[in-house]
């Protein structure tokens, strides 16, 4: 391989079966470097666990990929769940053990609640189902909407979100998550940065996509998610806007979470002109150069 001085791609927002991801650590690294991702960031839900491995798959193999440490934390805004990304956080740290550790107990709470509203509805199994897709991984709706279509309740995962999962249906169980304040908080107790993710998927209306944005970044949110690999059109350009407007740095990311035909790791990423991307002050960054 040689070296070159073009840009790097980053993908900073990935899952594995840490979480609801399908791939395993070592797997998911191994197909970032066969789609030329030179920046990786896992970001498996509330959990570090697959981090380590990842890592460890690299180093074996020698991968020319450099791995970002991150976590993807749910929080709840104005009764709204909001996902907020860490980025280069120390996954040792005490502060976010016991954080996790905590989500993990809310997350696992609320998957017993599903799985008892789906037994009432006469769709037994759920929880058994749901543990079988989970492995060891974080369990979550993801895994229960797989047991759902394996179980011919649906025909697609977001089938069962429309008719099982989503507010006021059968499985829906309200979040009990963290505040947006607590999970910038302990993301930079960690030493990292808190990205909001995915702003686009909230459906949120400009006035309150604006609200969110105005809160996160008075709360010291540092970066909000602009390029993704599925957008409608013009809204990484407004994106764009909105960060510049709020004063946030720019982040991009496919949120990878298993091989399929729109959404691939590193597809389509590229952040508008105008916008501070997430990383421009990473000094180990200004240090890789591409390798073809």
């Amino acid at each position: 391989m040689k070296e070159t001085e073009a840009a790097l791609m980053f993908d900073l927002h990935s899952h594995t079966t840490a979480s609801d991801g399908m791939l395993t650590p070592d797997a998911l690294v191994a197909r970032a470097v066969e789609q030329q991702v030179d920046v990786l960031a896992i970001t498996d839900h509330d959990t570090v666990d697959g981090v380590n491995a990842a890592r460890e798959a690299i180093e074996q193999a020698s991968l020319p990929l450099h791995l970002v440490s991150g976590v993807e934390m749910s929080t709840l805004w104005e009764n709204q769940e909001i996902h907020i990304v860490g980025l280069n956080i120390d996954i040792g740290h005490p502060a976010l053990t016991a954080f996790l550790q905590h989500q993990q107990g809310l997350r696992h709470q609320r998957a017993r609640d599903i799985a008892a509203r789906l037994e009432k509805a006469r769709i037994p199994g759920a929880w058994e189902g749901a543990l079988r897709y989970a492995g060891q991984g974080a369990i979550t709706r993801g895994h229960f909407a797989r047991f759902l279509v394996e179980d011919g309740r649906a025909n697609s995962m977001a089938d069962v979100f429309r008719h099982y999962l989503a507010r006021g249906k059968t499985g829906y169980v309200p979040a009990q998550w963290c505040t947006i304040e607590q999970a910038i908080h302990v993301i930079h107790l960690a030493g990292g940065q808190a990205v909001i993710a995915h702003p686009g998927r909230y459906r949120l209306s400009a006035k309150w996509l604006k609200r969110l944005l105005a809160h996160f970044s008075e709360a010291g949110g540092d970066a909000m998610e602009i390029a993704q690999c599925q957008q409608a059109p013009g809204e990484r350009q407004q994106l764009a806007l909105y960060a510049r407007q709020f004063s946030l740095r720019a982040s991009q990311g496919s949120d990878f979470h298993q091989p399929c035909a729109w959404i691939e790791l590193g597809r389509r990423l590229a952040l508008p002109e105008g916008v501070i991307p997430v990383w421009q002050d990473w000094a180990w960054a200004k240090h890789i150069k591409r390798a073809v």
